[in-house]
């Protein structure tokens, strides 16, 4: 059993850039399944559990009562939590969190404070590059960091809330980065409010927009508010940080990854960086033509996506949208087979496949054609907006892709199909090298 263990339930492409990140960083780590770390997968040979991100809720569903208890149970014997975006969001607690927001029994309660309420769409639509103050000193930031405001990248976070007004101190918790506030003129030039990148946007603009429509594209929470928490369950400790420090070709994001690693688990990477990544460029090891048809399928409706101005490019492993536009759920499952048919197939993945793949190409013929319906008649609404009723595109978008926060339709489908293949395919392959 290696020191270092990969929640993989309800990550999608996150938990890819956190497996990508360890090989960049050569970690001896293994994947594990929600259903086995509730059977007892976190022994005391396990030092470090990392969660990607995703939906905390999900993730919560996937472990139930037992895997919860399971993972606590290990933090308060010694274990060493490190959660990003999604999987921060799973180490917080449910108390003192407003009743209409709460989710029973959703966090695990490592920490005492929980996810702040969204008010403002505004709060959650914020992607790219930040800056950051750090907690020089302590054994968790490392030296090597920028000593003035590193820009460190977050992916549409949450936010964290302490029960009410007392200071972290008061529940034993270490602030180790705050955003440091962005001013547009001089903020990182992939930092973006929904699809608007901030730096193109000048002071007069934003000031008539802010006179003139009440509307504020800079969150409050970037000034100020915490970004990376830390603290102690039990015999073990938390790390929270709704930053993706695993973001490939983020420089000062991977340092940090890299010496948390180290800290936490023990273990020395062997490097501290993880290379700018290209999943489309992958070649083809598995070439199954269905699994083809599929992958070069989604690229195509990527395509057609960027074409009508539906879709940006923000990074060769990450696609933008606009509102509405289900960008997230095409970016998801283009990369995830993008690097499915990119690696080799294992025994179990092949007998896994066999029971699926008919029903799999039905599906996707379905999928394609519906998503191209739906592309195609958001780019009409956006010419003749009373052509296309919004209830009607909403309608298809709901039975392709489910809801924004769990997903659905015909996409969930295909996704639990290749992500269940992908786990074969990665596990068995890291096993094998490190068995080499």
């Amino acid at each position: 059993m290696t020191r270092i263990a990969i929640f993989w339930d309800a990550s999608p492409l996150w938990g890819l850039l956190v497996w990508r990140a360890a090989e960049a960083f050569g970690l001896p780590y293994h994947l594990v399944k929600a259903k086995e770390i509730a059977q007892g997968a976190l022994s005391d040979k396990t030092s470090l559990l990392i969660v990607p991100g995703g939906t905390a809720r999900q993730k919560s569903r996937a472990l139930g009562e037992a895997g919860r208890r399971a993972i606590c149970d290990w933090v308060g014997a010694g274990g060493h939590y490190l959660g990003f975006c999604g999987g921060a969001g799973l180490g917080l607690s449910d108390e003192d969190r407003p009743a209409r927001t709460a989710e029973t029994g959703s966090g695990l309660g490592l920490c005492p404070w929980h996810r702040a309420e969204i008010t403002e769409w505004i709060q959650h639509f914020v992607s790219g590059h930040v800056r950051v103050r750090l907690l020089h000193g302590h054994p968790l930031v490392p030296e090597n960091l920028a000593e003035e405001e590193p820009s460190i990248p977050i992916w549409w976070p949450g936010r964290f809330a302490a029960p009410g007004d007392r200071p972290p101190e008061a529940d034993g918790v270490t602030v180790l980065a705050r955003y440091a506030g962005e001013n547009p003129q001089a903020c990182p030039p992939d930092l973006c409010i929904a699809d608007l990148p901030l730096a193109s946007l000048s002071s007069e603009v934003l000031e008539q927009w802010k006179e003139l429509h009440g509307v504020s594209l800079v969150p409050e929470f970037l000034g100020g508010h915490p970004c990376i928490l830390h603290g102690s369950f039990g015999k073990g400790s938390y790390t929270l940080s709704y930053s993706h420090l695993e973001t490939p070709g983020s420089a000062d994001a991977n340092r940090w990854f890299a010496h948390l690693v180290c800290r936490l688990s023990g273990e020395a990477p062997r490097a501290n960086v993880v290379p700018d990544w290209s999943p489309v460029e992958m070649p083809v090891v598995w070439d199954d033509p269905v699994l083809l048809e599929a992958r070069s399928g989604v690229r195509e409706l990527v395509s057609l996506g960027l074409e009508h101005g539906l879709l940006f490019e923000r990074a060769p492993w990450l696609i933008g949208w606009r509102a509405r536009v289900p960008g997230a759920g095409l970016n998801t499952l283009l990369m995830t087979l993008c690097v499915l048919t990119g690696t080799a197939p294992t025994d179990a993945a092949r007998a896994f496949w066999r029971g699926r793949r008919e029903q799999f190409a039905v599906d996707f013929s379905l999928f394609r054609q519906g998503v191209e319906s739906l592309l195609l008649g958001q780019r009409l609404a956006t010419i003749m907006p009373e052509a296309v009723p919004r209830s009607v595109l909403e309608g298809q978008r709901l039975a392709l892709f489910g809801s924004a926060m769990q997903g659905g339709g015909l996409y969930k489908a295909l996704l639990e199909v290749a992500d269940s293949l992908l786990f074969c395919n990665l596990g068995a392959r890291h096993l094998e090298a490190r068995s080499e």
